[in-house]
């Protein structure tokens, strides 16, 4: 049987091809003016799934060098307080053996305790840092300061200046990976001495004994023990930091790969869209010159 084919058969076949190049067309403009493979999930479901979770992936390595960087921060603050409080401390150490010297006058002890008392005050001062209105020697608590000063009264009975430390229990950390945390605090206590054997509390002692004529020399093994103590969290805070630098560079490295897997997944190639988008227009333009072709004839072409 042969079917009869005509002019509105043939027009309505026309019209459905030059609807389907200009529909092809219509779509290699838009990857071309997006510049994405992806333009809407249907485009590749598989792709769309897969776009989803490298993007989800890359927000939580961008989080962890936030976290990172944070955490630099802390350790950095940390490292350059513990390192003045430490220069200070070693300044008072000379001071305690100058003063024990038999050779010095009451007029030179008296001088000698009124720069030890300046230096507790900078050490009491560098125990109570601060980053971004939090104290890097409090762990987790919210007090404004790690170590507290109750001045001395005169009395009677006279009373020496207290010292109390409001740090918490808990510790600063940050998450660098999912299976990697570092704490970027100090425990105030460790560093600066538990209350009733602070270091300001040792200077408050030598200070007191050299007005009073005392024997300071005494102090200088308590000096040293908060040195040492000093110098082992200062070790632990480049430690640390370390670790925070080395995690950055691995993290920066991720990053770097998630956004080249991203770009593979999602940008398209320009040079073939363009050579592609070509093509289909001169294919676009045969199909309108076919279509034009494509009229039913009138009475009067018969009738010349």
């Amino acid at each position: 049987m042969i079917n009869r084919v005509t002019h509105q058969t043939v027009q309505r076949s026309t019209l459905a091809n030059l609807q389907l190049n200009l529909d092809r067309m219509s779509g290699l403009q838009g990857k071309l003016s997006s510049g994405k493979v992806i333009t809407k999930p249907s485009d590749d479901p598989a792709g769309t799934a897969q776009a989803l979770q490298l993007r989800a992936d890359k927000r939580g390595v961008e989080q962890a060098a936030r976290n990172a960087s944070d955490g630099a921060a802390w350790l950095t603050t940390i490292d350059s307080a513990l390192t003045t409080s430490l220069g200070s401390l070693r300044r008072a150490r000379d001071l305690t053996v100058q003063g024990a010297n038999g050779a010095a006058g009451q007029q030179a002890r008296q001088a000698i305790a009124m720069e030890i008392e300046g230096l507790r005050d900078a050490l009491l001062s560098q125990a109570n840092t601060t980053y971004l209105g939090r104290s890097v020697f409090a762990g987790t608590s919210g007090a404004g300061s790690a170590f507290t000063m109750t001045p001395a009264t005169a009395g009677p009975p006279a009373t020496p200046p207290v010292y109390a430390f409001t740090g918490g229990e808990g510790t600063v950390e940050r998450r660098l990976a999912p299976d990697a945390v570092v704490r970027v605090d100090v425990d105030g206590s460790a560093a600066f001495g538990a209350p009733g054997s602070t270091v300001f509390e040792v200077l408050d002692r030598i200070a007191a004994d050299l007005r009073a004529g005392g024997d300071v020399a005494q102090h200088l093994s308590a000096i040293d023990t908060r040195m040492e103590a000093m110098l082992g969290e200062l070790a632990g805070v480049g430690t640390r930091h370390r670790q925070v630098m080395d995690a950055q560079q691995g993290i920066e490295k991720s990053l770097m790969d998630l956004k080249g897997s991203i770009a593979e997944v999602e940008d398209i190639d320009f040079a073939a869209v363009i050579v592609e988008l070509q093509s289909q227009e001169v294919s676009y333009q045969a199909a309108l010159g076919a279509t034009s072709r494509v009229l039913q004839p009138s009475l009067m072409d018969f009738l010349r």
